[in-house]
C-alpha cells in the first residue's frame, strides 16, 4: 500500500520523469563527446556538470556560482509565464518575443528616459502585458492559435525592438550603451548579495523571481481567480456555463504571462550583466528554454525553480569545454536532448496512472 501511495504522487511522478530526462540527456551528451574524442569525453561531460566548481579558489567558485544565478533568474520568469499559461490551456510560445519587448522598455526607460530600476521593471511588465493580450484577444475573439500568433509576434517584437534600442546604442557598435554608465539609478541593488558573490552582477532580482514563483503557485492553487483561470483552461465551455468570463480569462492569462517573462528581461538587462545587440536576427533563447524549464518542473512553479537552474547550470558548463577539441554546443545539445524528452514527463505520469488504476481494478 506505501508503495502504491507513492507510485501515485504526483510530486513524485514529476521528479522520477525529470531525473530520467536528465540522465538521458546527459547520457546522450556523453555519446556524442565520445565520438569526438574518446580520451578527454568522460573528464569533458565532468567539466560541464561540475560549471563553476571547476575553479579551485572558492572565491572564483562563488563568483560565476552567481554568474548562473543572474541568468537563472530570467529563466524562472520565462518558465513561469509559460506555466501559467500553460495551466490556463494556452502554449505560450510568445515568451520569447514578451521577453524581448520587456528588454526594449526597461532599456529604453533606463537609458533614454533615465528612470529609476523599479520604474524600468514596470515598464518592461506593462510592455509585456500588452504584448500578451495581442495573443489573448485573437485567441479568444477569433479562437486564432495563440502558437501561431505567438511565433509571429516573436519576430516583430524583435525587429521593432532592435530599431527602438539602436537609438540608445553606442556609437560604432550595435550594442546598447551600457546601464552603469548612464544611469546608475536604472540598475537593480544588491542589498549585500553583490558583496556575498564577490560578483556586481548578483541582484534582489534572484530572490525576486524565486518569490514571484512561490507567488505563482499560490494564486493557480489556492485562490478562487486561480481555479476559474484553470477551469477555463480545462474546459471553456464548461467554464462559460457555470458562469465564468472565458474570453476574460484567456486574455489574462497571456497578458500576466506576459508580464512575467517581460519582468525577467528586466532582471537581466538591469543588473547590467548583459547589453542588448540592435542588429541581431534571433529571437533571444531564453524564451524557448523556458519550455523546458516549465516541463521539466513538472509543471509546478516551485518545481520549476530548480529545473530552471538546472538547464542554466548545463548551459553555463559549456563554457568549460576544451574548444581546441570539442564544440561548445554540446551544452545546448544536452538541453535540446532534454527539451525534446520534455513530453516524456507528461507520457511517464499517464503511464503511472494507468498502471496504478489497472493494479486498483484487478484489487
Amino acid at each position: 500500500m506505501k508503495n502504491k501511495s507513492i507510485l501515485k504522487n504526483d510530486a513524485f511522478q514529476s521528479v522520477a520523469a525529470a531525473l530520467i530526462c536528465i540522465a538521458a540527456g546527459i547520457f546522450v551528451g556523453y555519446l556524442v563527446l565520445l565520438m569526438i574524442n574518446p580520451k578527454g569525453a568522460a573528464e569533458a561531460i565532468m567539466d560541464i556538470i561540475r560549471n563553476f566548481a571547476n575553479y579551485p579558489r572558492t572565491t572564483a567558485k562563488v563568483k560565476y556560482l552567481g554568474n548562473t544565478l543572474v541568468k537563472t533568474a530570467p529563466l524562472l520568469m520565462c518558465a513561469l509565464s509559460v506555466n501559467f499559461c500553460y495551466k490556463t490551456g494556452l502554449f505560450n510560445i510568445g515568451a520569447a518575443g514578451q521577453y524581448v519587448v520587456g528588454a526594449a522598455a526597461s532599456l529604453y526607460g533606463a537609458l533614454a528616459w533615465h528612470m529609476p530600476w523599479y520604474v524600468c521593471v514596470l515598464m518592461a511588465m506593462a510592455a509585456g502585458m500588452v504584448w500578451g493580450s495581442f495573443v489573448g484577444i485573437l485567441k479568444a475573439y477569433r479562437n486564432v492559435n495563440e502558437v501561431i500568433s505567438g511565433i509571429m509576434l516573436n519576430w516583430i517584437a524583435l525587429y521593432l525592438t532592435n530599431m527602438l534600442l539602436n537609438t540608445v546604442s553606442e556609437s560604432g557598435t550595435p550594442y546598447t550603451t551600457q546601464v552603469k554608465s548612464v544611469n546608475t539609478a536604472a540598475l537593480i541593488p544588491g542589498l549585500g548579495l553583490q558583496e556575498l558573490f564577490v560578483n556586481r552582477y548578483v541582484t534582489i532580482a534572484i530572490p525576486l523571481s524565486v518569490v514571484i514563483a512561490v507567488i505563482v503557485w499560490v494564486v493557480l492553487s489556492k485562490t478562487k481567480f486561480g481555479f476559474e483561470l484553470c477551469a477555463t483552461g480545462y474546459n471553456r465551455h464548461a467554464a462559460k456555463y457555470s458562469g465564468m468570463s472565458e474570453k476574460r480569462n484567456v486574455i489574462l492569462s497571456t497578458m500576466i504571462g506576459g508580464a512575467l517573462a517581460a519582468v525577467g528581461a528586466s532582471f537581466l538587462y538591469l543588473s547590467g550583466y548583459e547589453q542588448w545587440q540592435t542588429t541581431q536576427s534571433a529571437v533571444p533563447a531564453m524564451g524557448f528554454n523556458g519550455i523546458a524549464a516549465t516541463f521539466l518542473g513538472g509543471l509546478n512553479p516551485i518545481g520549476t525553480i530548480f529545473s530552471s537552474y538546472f538547464i542554466q547550470h548545463i548551459t553555463s558548463g559549456g563554457a568549460y569545454l576544451d574548444t581546441n577539441i570539442y564544440p561548445l554546443q554540446i551544452a545546448d545539445l544536452i538541453t535540446a536532448i532534454i527539451i525534446y524528452l520534455c513530453a516524456f514527463i507528461l507520457f511517464f505520469k499517464q503511464l503511472l496512472d494507468r498502471r496504478n488504476a489497472s493494479k486498483g481494478g484487478k484489487n
